[in-house]
């Protein structure tokens, strides 16, 4: 069994863990799958921003990722289209983000901001390895074996510092450091939002998994028809107002019915309220007529939120099967827009609709890895409520809580898909936040430190805190943090959860860096 050692060990290659690993020392940083990103790439998500992401409230850091996406596009790609210089270029025109791209651009770019570390080897990356098992004495965490997802050989790597930016938690339950899955209750928070009765371990949000797409009128790239169709075809949740494969979703305001088609004219246009341009990636009249057949467009859509189960707090078979579950509901929702789906013409299907799995890195056309909403969350120093961010819940204070030791400043929406609880959309208006340094410090283990979406967030305002955005930021505040040696296992002397976050006031701007402004 090999052994490696490093100052800091990070488990997980999503943003959390890339900007953890920027931050100094020399670093070990594994990864599950084949591609470094997270919800960036192997997850296909287009980045979920705040509205003055390209003026405000980012790190430098994450500013400079932005801007090497841009260049990439304008460096490689045959650009017919003047707007590719605005400093505020969208490649895929999609309005879900000012930024909508390819995941391969994003790998690319992360890749080349962490290159000089590689060739120094102040970082050392290593994919396919996934955690099994971790020692532990007392309050520290001395090693985490991994495996090898191909050969099945196992390495045993230790660490000054061990940073959990899994997907869900994974190093959390295996170190058994204390954790809190699903939703609370108002009892326990006070949150109006939290559920009315007692708590729900087993109630968590929807994961979705999510495809590119391209469109070809006239041909035919119909899939096999999967074998749960037909239950998925007559599939109707409880609190929904339709069929799961159908045009029609519950609006997230106010949960009346909404219908939204994947088209509703011309594809081609620049901007319309449809499926298609909601998350499109790829314009193709940004470029020379005939560069491209075809937009390529991301399905991150309610039709693919699976709710028949969550992947905490159930047994390792169980997880798998709600991962392959969802799966196939991704598949039978292509297979139905592909042969039965109301066209916006008056016709059904659009057998024209193409899996664009060479966009995501597979052979079977979806994302190379679920689009993960909520994990296992640390029991932190300090968690953050509604009370602290949502405007209703707030009263009459304006803007949110002030933390002495904020380490960034982040926007968005308390955010909640449906969930395995059988519960619609949950969809609060928030304040601009902060990230609490103490919502980041387990309250007991000493070197082990959260980078994703684990932080000490509750049910409800991990709805606001689990964006690209913010959890670049987290990892980015982590990494910074054992750096300058200001978190828990550090140079510094055993302290209480307030020293520490008294320590980490002198850090400059969120996770160190200057804010753009």
């Amino acid at each position: 069994m090999r052994e490696l050692k490093s100052d800091v060990l990070i488990v997980g290659g999503g943003p959390g863990g890339i900007a953890a690993a920027r931050m100094g020392w020399t670093v070990v940083l594994t990864e599950e799958t084949a591609w470094l990103g997270g919800q960036l790439t192997t997850q296909a998500v287009p980045p979920d921003e705040h509205p003055w992401i390209d003026e405000v409230g980012a790190t430098a850091s994450y500013s400079l990722l932005r801007r090497k996406i841009r260049d990439y596009y304008r460096r490689n790609y045959p650009f017919g289209d003047e707007r590719a210089n605005a400093t505020t270029f969208n490649p895929g025109m999609g309005f879900v983000s000012p930024l909508c791209h390819e995941p391969r651009v994003a790998l690319a770019c992360l890749e080349e901001m962490i290159a000089p570390f590689r060739a120094s080897q102040a970082i050392k990356v290593m994919l396919r390895l996934k955690p099994v098992a971790v020692q532990a004495e007392g309050d520290r965490i001395m090693s985490v074996t991994l495996e090898d997802r191909d050969d099945g050989e196992r390495i045993v790597a230790s660490a000054s510092f061990v940073i959990d930016a899994t997907e869900l938690g994974d190093l959390l339950e295996l170190a058994a450091v204390e954790f809190v899955i699903g939703s609370e209750s108002q009892a326990q928070t006070g949150e109006p939002n939290a559920l009315p009765g007692d708590p729900d371990p087993l109630d968590q949000q929807a994961h979705s998994w999510c495809f590119a797409m391209s469109y070809y009128p006239g041909e035919d790239h119909t899939i096999e028809k999967p074998h749960n169709f037909e239950f998925w075809r007559g599939y109707q949740p409880s609190y929904w107002p339709a069929k799961q494969l159908s045009w029609t979703t519950s609006d997230p305001l106010t949960l009346e019915p909404e219908t939204r088609p994947i088209f509703v004219g011309d594809p081609d246009e620049e901007r319309i309220n449809d499926l298609w341009h909601f998350r499109r990636i790829l314009y193709r009249r940004h470029y020379p007529l005939g560069t491209f057949r075809s937009d390529v467009s991301i399905a991150n859509w309610p039709q693919l939120d699976y709710t028949m189960g969550p992947l905490v707090g159930v047994s390792a078979e169980e997880r798998q099967k709600h991962i392959h579950g969802s799966m196939e509901l991704s598949l039978a929702m292509v297979y139905w827009m592909q042969t039965e789906a109301p066209r916006f013409d008056g016709g059904n299907g659009y057998p024209g609709l193409q899996l664009r799995g060479d966009i995501t890195g597979t052979k079977h056309g979806l994302a190379m890895y679920p689009y993960i909403r909520e994990s296992r969350r640390i029991e932190a120093e300090f968690t953050v409520l509604e009370q602290h961010v949502g405007v209703d819940a707030r009263g009459d204070q304006v803007g949110a809580e002030q933390f002495h030791d904020s380490v960034g400043i982040r926007s968005y929406r308390i955010d909640l898909h449906p969930s395995t609880g059988q519960r619609n959309y949950v969809d609060v208006a928030n304040w601009p936040f902060q990230i609490p340094l103490g919502s980041l410090i387990p309250i007991r283990v000493d070197n082990l430190l959260p980078a994703n979406k684990n932080i000490g967030t509750t049910h409800i305002t991990n709805g606001c805190y689990r964006l690209h955005p913010v959890e670049w930021n987290i990892g980015e505040a982590v990494g910074r943090g054992c750096a300058r040696g200001v978190l828990p296992g550090s140079r510094l002397p055993a302290a209480t959860g307030a020293q520490r976050r008294a320590a980490a006031a002198g850090l400059p701007g969120p996770a160190g860096e200057e804010v753009r402004r």
